[in-house]
């Protein structure tokens, strides 16, 4: 089968790959329809998360159609639309039962890394060298599902493919934001990048209650986006004072909640978490978020941080929150959302391009040239 594939230092092409088998019986095997990049896949290209190989397969956001399933799979059978959870988890460990997914103790083939990085192993993802997982990625005619009844979803008929491939990561990611910041009715919420996980964490927030949501960035292109498709207020740090006009438009406290959706920038660590992040946008939430609020992380990070302002997180009696998403618990209730015409996320795809253009589609999200939120690939 045709697959986009890291090839060497910052080049990707599409190759031929062995095409994926079945290799347990709660296993199955779904043809791509739709697969999105992710701001993490930039990461992994820049070297942030070292261990890429030649040959290895990106990408983790998508949606297909079941092909073939193992014999212990109940809930798909061959013909069904679905969209699978970035995450891989096997449902059934402690983490798993408490909700936690993305803590999986199984979801994971190679732990040793990222234990002796983070303390302890963290679960799968797609499209990630063998310390994150070891699965081959969704930017290819086929993939391998594995624990399939625990992370692949039915999409409900009415939902098209451009609109349900982001309930694989972005949407839940971003519903995820609001949740651990507990947004409620009242809340006064602010959010750092007006990219596809900003945008999806503001609509989150609305959709919870919010008074007001404010979003963060410099690109005038993605915040007309926030105003037009999510119905939140554009902030751009070019003009403008944010400490400040957060407080203004917060009744002087500063927001309730503060999201920071951007990540880190570092140098190429020689290992998995040796290198230093510089968390600009964090700090600054950090900053104006009001006393006794909540900041949540949601970016990319892999290693340490430079000069985070603990004193301010103490001082001001904040809360810090963060997690990779567990998107086992939201799936289907953003499918459903979506199917009710309550969360559109089909804008997002500025960017369809085939497979075989995947190379140029990265260029373009990398770059954010050309207006691109996200590139979509169709196989």
């Amino acid at each position: 089968m045709r697959a986009l594939c890291w090839t060497g230092v910052d080049e990707l092409a599409v190759r031929e790959v062995p095409d994926p088998e079945l290799r347990n019986a709660h296993d199955m095997i779904v043809r791509v329809r739709r697969s999105a990049t992710c701001g993490a896949d930039l990461a992994l290209l820049a070297g942030r998360t070292p261990f890429l190989t030649a040959g290895d397969v990106l990408g983790h956001e998508f949606l297909g159609e079941v092909v073939e399933v193992g014999p212990e799979v109940r809930r798909h059978r061959p013909g069904d639309r679905v969209v699978v959870c970035a995450a891989v988890s096997c449902g059934a460990c402690w983490f798993c039962r408490q909700g936690l997914f993305a803590c999986c103790d199984n979801g994971s083939t190679g732990t040793a890394a990222t234990e002796a990085a983070w303390g302890q192993p963290t679960g799968g993802c797609y499209g990630h060298p063998g310390t994150l997982g070891g699965f081959a990625g969704s930017h290819a005619e086929y993939v391998r599902v594995p624990y399939a009844d625990v992370g692949a979803f039915g999409v409900p008929e009415p939902v098209s493919d451009d609109r349900a491939v982001f309930a694989s990561d972005a949407a839940p990611t971003g519903w995820m934001g609001a949740e651990l910041g507990d947004v409620g009715p009242g809340d006064v919420v602010a959010v750092w990048g007006a990219g596809a996980i900003g945008q999806l964490t503001a609509g989150a927030a609305l959709l919870r209650g919010a008074e007001r949501v404010i979003v963060v960035d410099r690109y005038d292109d993605r915040l007309r986006m926030v105003e037009r498709h999510v119905g939140a207020e554009p902030l751009n740090y070019r003009y403008v004072d944010v400490a400040a006009e957060l407080r203004e438009r917060s009744g002087g406290r500063g927001p309730d909640v503060c999201v920071e959706a951007v990540g880190g920038e570092s140098a190429p660590p020689g290992r998995l978490g040796g290198g230093t992040d510089r968390p600009l946008a964090l700090r600054e939430a950090v900053h104006a978020c009001r006393k006794g609020g909540t900041v949540v992380v949601l970016g990319t990070w892999t290693g340490f941080v430079d000069a985070f302002p603990l004193g301010a997180v103490m001082n001001k009696g904040l809360s810090v929150r963060s997690s990779r998403q567990h998107g086992q618990r939201w799936i289907p209730m953003l499918l459903d959302r979506m199917a009710r015409d309550e969360l559109r996320t089909e804008h997002l795809a500025t960017h369809r391009l085939p497979l075989e253009r995947g190379a140029d589609g990265y260029a373009l999200f990398r770059d954010r040239a050309d207006g691109c939120v996200r590139a979509v690939f169709s196989p």
